[in-house]
């Protein structure tokens, strides 16, 4: 059943790259939302945790309000995978324009910088059209990390698929990524991670909306073992067929501490700039998956 289960889902997301990025724009983002609206009536899974994680980002909302927010948010995140099956046939005027960041200076300063730059963002908008903008319109190739995904053919599809895109992709599992990013860093390259979801349960504990919860260490300690600056970039979406978004200052490294306590810190005040960014923009915060510690707790036997 299992391996049924793992080709069906290799198969639909074949099916997603090969026939959606033949659809014209207009007609792939009614799609999309057609999708999003179903998947949300149904009220499966997916979209009750999102509203229970929506719950703690906008604790006033009413039931109502709540509801709102997670069909915004399945519109959203059905957004994300449209733009993403397309990608790959935007032109680079297309990638171009298709994101428009506020305070791009911190980002072009901190390349100019040679000093390695890691750009940390949450599950916000689509930080897939965010890397292919950085690639194309700064003309910056940049190394970041794939998580494992069943089935292993899939995972393959997603690492072709940044790889075509400009990314160097490196697997989540092992300590080697951590040796390569180091690598790209120290020769002043540029890494991306999506860093608001400990995947190893050895992350850093951090209060995220008033609740304890973990996020990965790697990208103040990345920072911290090689003097690389750490910039946290926020994205979301508006009525436009752009993609927003906010390149904040580098972090700064604290002066004081051991290298765990300084990390512990940097990705604290790496969660706060996440948190100010998802509270103005909750619908566009993708996170379908049990992230407080509380609520992974519930799962433990």
């Amino acid at each position: 059943m299992s391996a049924l289960k793992d080709k069906v889902t290799d198969g639909l997301y074949g099916l997603g790259w090969a026939t959606v990025k033949k659809l014209p724009e207009p007609v792939a983002r009614a799609l999309g939302r057609k999708i999003a609206d179903t998947v949300w009536k149904r009220r499966g899974k997916g979209v009750l945790r999102l509203e229970a994680n929506l719950a703690r980002v906008v604790p006033d909302a009413t039931p109502e309000r709540l509801a709102e927010l997670s069909q915004a948010g399945m519109r959203s995140y059905m957004r994300y995978w449209m733009e993403s099956f397309r990608l790959p046939t935007w032109s680079s005027e297309r990638a171009a324009n298709g994101f428009a960041p506020k305070d791009v200076h911190h980002l072009k300063e901190a390349l100019a910088s040679g000093r390695g730059v890691i750009i940390a963002l949450p599950h916000m908008g689509n930080w897939d059209l965010a890397g292919v903008w950085v690639t194309r319109a700064l003309g910056v190739p940049f190394t970041t990390v794939a998580e494992r995904l069943k089935p292993e053919t899939l995972y393959d599809r997603f690492v072709a698929y940044r790889e075509s895109l400009g990314m160097e992709v490196l697997p989540h599992t092992g300590g080697a990524a951590f040796g390569t990013l180091a690598r790209r860093l120290r020769a002043g390259g540029l890494v991306c991670l999506v860093a608001d979801r400990d995947l190893s349960a050895s992350g850093v504990e951090v209060s995220f909306f008033g609740e304890p919860t973990r996020m990965p260490a790697g990208p103040a300690m990345l920072a911290l073992q090689t003097g690389a600056l750490l910039l946290p970039v926020t994205l979301w979406y508006d009525d436009s067929d752009t993609m927003r978004g906010q390149v904040h200052a580098p972090l700064d490294v604290p002066e004081s501490g051991s290298r765990a306590e300084k990390a512990s810190l940097m990705t604290q005040t790496l969660a706060d700039v996440f948190a100010g960014a998802i509270a103005d923009h909750p619908e566009d915060w993708h996170m379908l998956q049990r992230l407080w510690l509380a609520d992974l707790e519930e799962r433990t036997p």
